[in-house]
């Protein structure tokens, strides 16, 4: 089984949150929020802030920590054909300056603010709902329900 260590940037302004649309290799595109790998020997906290500049072209700062989501995805569903498990370390971040702009050489094709309410409407990675739900709860033990895949909801 595969291991991916990654670092998701939630941030809300205005009743917006900041979503990347991530081109799949498979074809077609999903909404998920800007963030990604954590590198060998990079902090989770580093890696948000360098996730948010390549994807959006912003410069951002962590605002806090909301929590941490752990899943499997099965080797059926997952892009790499293998299954692998996938922690995400989730920030509050703040947007500071840059211009947004799509990421060079990347998967992300753009980046918008979207109205939360329309998030629903959306396809989209399990990672939006999760980071929404932490935003909005701010649970104590950094965790909230898992968010099952589904329909607009994928991995």
């Amino acid at each position: 089984m595969g291991f991916r260590l990654a670092a998701y940037a939630v941030c809300i302004e205005d009743e917006r949150i900041l979503l990347a649309r991530c081109v799949l290799p498979t074809g077609g595109s999903n909404w998920t929020l800007p963030g990604g790998k954590v590198e060998q020997a990079e902090d989770p906290f580093d890696a948000v802030i360098r996730e948010v500049v390549e994807e959006t072209g912003y410069d951002a700062v962590v605002e806090r920590l909301l929590g941490v989501d752990s899943r499997v995805i099965p080797a059926a569903e997952a892009w790499s054909g293998a299954e692998h498990q996938n922690v995400g370390i989730f920030y509050q971040v703040r947007i500071t300056g840059g211009t947004l702009r799509p990421e060079a050489n990347g998967s992300v094709a753009e980046s918008v603010w979207t109205p939360i309410p329309e998030v629903a409407r959306l396809r989209r990675s399990s990672l939006v709902d999760v980071g929404l739900a932490l935003a909005r709860t701010l649970p104590a033990t950094g965790h909230v329900t898992h968010v099952p895949v589904g329909g607009l909801i994928q991995h």
